[in-house]
Formats: structure tokens, sequence, C-alpha cells
């Protein structure tokens, strides 16, 4: 999860994408390719995705879960583990996000729990508040 202090409001970046005609509000990720740690895949898919290039504060959490999609021809069922990471943007324009995304953009954090599509996303962004507001104090 990227963020940014930006007039005074921390916001974070996050992503449309296209769910059967819906549009699909989450935070930036993807999948580790062979050779890559997930620190790296982590900040590579932010560039993708986000057309932003950010560094890693800490990890956040890891979340799991099952999806079915195809494997050729046939149905199958996915496990997927995600690795999140609080990052700091360093550079970079939303604008040149990747084909796969429909919109990248700046959205205040508190909003942005509000509009993330899954649960699991809301509560990062929520983890995320709590460790932004440590950060600040010390």
């Amino acid at each position: 999860m990227v963020f940014r202090q930006h007039e005074g409001v921390t916001e974070v970046v996050v992503i449309g994408v296209d769910a059967r005609g819906e549009q699909r509000w989450q935070l930036p990720k993807g999948l580790v390719v062979a050779g890559e740690q997930p620190e790296q895949a982590a900040l590579r898919e932010v560039r993708e995705e986000t057309g932003l290039v950010a560094e890693i504060l800490q990890p956040l959490e890891t979340i799991e879960y099952w999806y079915n999609g195809r494997g050729g021809a046939a149905r199958v069922r996915f496990h997927k583990f995600v690795y999140f990471y609080l990052m700091r943007y360093l550079q970079g324009d939303t604008a040149d996000h990747d084909h796969e995304v429909t919109e990248a953009r700046w959205t205040p954090i508190d909003e942005a729990a509000r509009m993330l599509t899954f649960k699991s996303e809301r509560k990062l962004v929520e983890q995320a508040v709590q460790l932004l507001a440590g950060l600040e104090a010390d």
C-alpha cells in the first residue's frame, strides 16, 4: 500500500479494475515471478499497476485466499498469497498505469478504507492508519 502526504492529508493509491463490467477498487497486487522475492514483486507490481515508484517501509500482512480460474482449457482452483507492504511514494504519475488497470488514483486514506471492494484490504488500510499515526508520533 503506497501512501503520501499531500496538502496535509494522508493519501493512498487505489486502482480500479474491470470486474465483469463493473469497476472494482482494490490495492495494487500481483504475482511473484520465478526468481523474485515478494518485496521485489510488490515494488514491480506497484510500478506497473499505478505508474508509481515507492520504497518499502515495513511489511503489513499476508492475505491468503482461493479463487477459481482457467488453467488452460480446464477450470482450476488457485491458492494465492498476497504480501502487502507499507510503502512511501517516491515519484511517478498514476496516469502511467498499465492496461490491466482502468484507473489509478490518490485517495484520502479514510475514504480508501470505505471504497475498497475487499474486506481484507479495508482492514489493511485501517492497520496502516494506526502504523502511520505511530510513525508521525516518533
